[in-house]
């Protein structure tokens, strides 16, 4: 600006030595007076129009009834912001008046933000809380239940202030814990970031981490102004207290002072003291209460038995002697021995029936001989399971009159008597087959219509197979013979078979 000619802020219109300026030396003019004159100054108005550029920047305008300034914060100090501008948000800002040529418009380079008066703040604070109540982070039904008694209590709050004296002295007196404290900013730069970060830690930790995870949360912090408070106002701050796992008392200022945490918080209480009442029980009453439980559960436990003994008693005189109980049972198991007896003698009856008439109905015998083997085999294991069916369900009484070993005996000779009889029957049959007969030199003569018995129909061409006892002569021809008389041979009467006697009767 030195090699510039200075102007005249009020040239004469009517000289004709005015100098020349250029559009840039004049907007280069104009911003260097704009500094010269304005350099630090605190202008009111409401925010409008703001947006965050890409590269970090705040661009907004300030406005009241008469005009509007515009306003720009760079990156470095809009991080720094106590205060974070919201639209329609009257503030205070501070900092220099400066130009823009490139638009021939001036400006104020925002350092500072305040807020204009608390009834802005509680305007701002009235429409932070609806539109989050909106979005249901008040609901009642996400509010969880505190603890009974805690093991592990978390406390956010300042280090070195006299809330967290207060909160460990109020739990020593009432039930001593452990207590963890996430130290952090209540108010000013950083705060807001320190105090999220700490909810959301407390609730990172793992039940197997070395460091142990609270059973309750408590944030606190001492009175204040509105602006004091305003920490526990910001929205990240809301947000993590109402995203907590971990229940969560707010115990923030005084009993007037109201901030969004206590909304978004599963418990408010006005002072830290009250807090550390509401997280634990008195011990005292505590023990108490176990006493008087403890007594009241000998007692109770006490009546019970007495109650039961005497039932007891009462069963005992209406149950019946032991010996009328060995009697009757005595009884019970002469009666299913009894029939256990007639249902065998009847099964081995009606076996020996079906098997003397399918003797005497045998026409092929080495076919009737292979289907009564098989009826005999089922009734055989018929028999036997219906002997274990019974021996099982008289074990037990049979084993009291030493029934249980005459009886397995008595059944073994039995079936071992029938297993003889069917052997001999089957070694008759064998004897009677007709290969047999084949091998005493006898044949077999077969035509198409079956077996060739007559000796008139053996007549001459005749087409028949001859079958001895070892192969058999197929597509044989009979050329003819001698008339021969037809006759059948008496049959021969049978003689009864005296009864075998080794063997006993069988029924």
């Amino acid at each position: 600006m030195s090699d510039l000619p200075t102007p005249n802020p009020f040239p004469d219109h009517h000289s004709s030595n005015r100098p020349e300026f250029s559009v840039g030396e004049l907007a280069r003019a104009i911003k260097g007076v704009l500094q010269g004159e304005f350099g630090h100054v605190r202008v009111r108005g409401e925010i409008s129009g703001l947006k965050r550029a890409g590269s970090g920047h705040l661009y907004f305008r300030l406005k009241d009834d008469d005009a509007v300034l515009d306003g720009v914060c760079w990156k470095g100090m809009a991080t720094k912001l106590s205060v974070k501008p919201e639209n329609g948000l009257e503030v205070i800002a501070t900092g220099r008046i400066t130009g823009y040529p490139g638009r021939s418009t001036y400006q104020i380079v925002v350092e500072q933000i305040e807020f204009a008066g608390e009834g802005a703040l509680l305007k701002l604070l009235e429409e932070r809380r609806k539109a989050l109540a909106a979005e249901g982070l008040f609901a009642d039904e996400h509010k969880r239940p505190l603890p009974y008694l805690p093991a592990v209590i978390g406390v956010v709050t300042s280090p070195t202030g006299s809330v967290i004296r207060d909160i460990l002295h109020r739990l020593a007196e009432r039930c001593p814990c452990h207590v963890l404290v996430w130290p952090v900013l209540v108010q000013g730069q950083g705060a807001i970031e320190q105090v999220a970060r700490a909810i959301q830690g407390f609730n990172a930790l793992a039940a197997d981490e070395d460091i142990p995870r609270p059973d309750v949360l408590i944030v606190a912090r001492g009175g204040g102004s509105l602006e004091d408070l305003w920490t526990f106002n910001e929205e990240v701050v809301v947000r993590a207290a109402a995203a907590s796992e971990i229940p969560l008392i707010s115990a923030v200022g005084h009993e007037t002072d109201t901030t969004l945490i206590d909304f978004a918080s599963d418990r408010r209480v006005p002072t830290p003291t009250a807090a550390a009442e509401m997280a634990v029980p008195v011990l005292g009453e505590l023990v108490a209460r176990m006493h008087d439980l403890d007594r009241r559960l000998f007692g109770a436990t006490k009546r019970g038995l007495e109650e039961r003994a005497l039932n007891l008693r009462a069963a005992a005189r209406g149950l019946p002697g032991a010996l009328a109980l060995v009697e009757q049972q005595a009884q019970r198991l002469d009666d299913q021995a009894e029939r256990m007896m007639l249902a065998i003698r009847g099964t081995l009856v009606s076996a020996a029936q079906r098997t003397q008439t399918a003797t005497a109905r045998l026409h092929q015998p080495r076919e009737v001989l292979s289907l009564h083997g098989q009826s005999l085999t089922a009734v055989s294991r018929a028999l036997a399971q219906a002997g274990r069916q019974q021996l099982r369900a008289s074990n037990y009484a049979l084993a009291r009159l030493d029934a249980a070993r005459r009886l397995p005996l008595a059944l073994t000779g039995r079936l071992e008597d029938e297993r003889w009889r069917l052997e001999r029957a089957s070694a008759l049959l064998e004897s009677f087959s007709y290969e047999r007969i084949l091998e005493r030199g006898f044949v077999l003569v077969r035509g198409s219509d079956g077996p060739v018995t007559r000796a008139n129909q053996a007549v001459p061409g005749l087409k028949v197979s001859l079958q001895f006892a070892a192969g058999e002569a197929r597509n044989a021809t009979i050329d003819g013979g001698a008339s021969v008389k037809e006759s059948l041979p008496e049959k021969p009467k049978r003689t009864p078979k005296r009864a075998d006697r080794r063997q006993g009767r069988l029924l």
